[in-house]
């Protein structure tokens, strides 16, 4: 009545691939790095010498190898250049916790610490822009 498979069904896995997996710690670590490398790009652009050396340090501990340092400016506002170091510490603060490193936890939340501050004393009165 019904005829026989003949292939291989395409839903069955691919236990036999002939490419590398990474594990939940290498994807993690990759994507830590990743976000640590955009802020120190960032935290050069702002001229934050002693704190992009940390971050640095970090990057290479997850990499294996130093990071470029960033050179060019964008000449972006500072507020925007702190409002974007903001948000990439606290993707690198989300992906620390997830992997459990504390060391890079502790510097990305300064690292928000530091750009929050940043942008309340830039802001005339005192509060953050478009906060309520």
């Amino acid at each position: 009545m019904y005829e026989p498979i003949r292939t291989p069904s395409v839903h069955s896995p691919a236990d036999e691939a002939d490419f590398p997996h990474r594990s939940r710690e290498e994807e993690l670590d990759i994507q830590l790095a990743g976000h640590l490398a955009a802020l120190l790009a960032v935290t050069d652009e702002l001229g934050l010498g002693p704190a992009g050396d940390r971050i640095a340090e970090q990057v290479a501990r997850l990499r294996g190898a130093p990071p470029a340092r960033h050179a060019a400016l964008t000449d972006a506002a500072p507020a925007s250049l702190h409002h974007r170091a903001h948000a990439l510490a606290g993707r690198a603060l989300v992906v620390a916790a997830s992997r459990a490193d504390t060391t890079a936890a502790i510097l990305s939340a300064q690292r928000m610490d530091a750009h929050t501050e940043a942008l309340a004393a830039a802001a005339p009165s005192g509060h953050l822009v478009g906060a309520r």
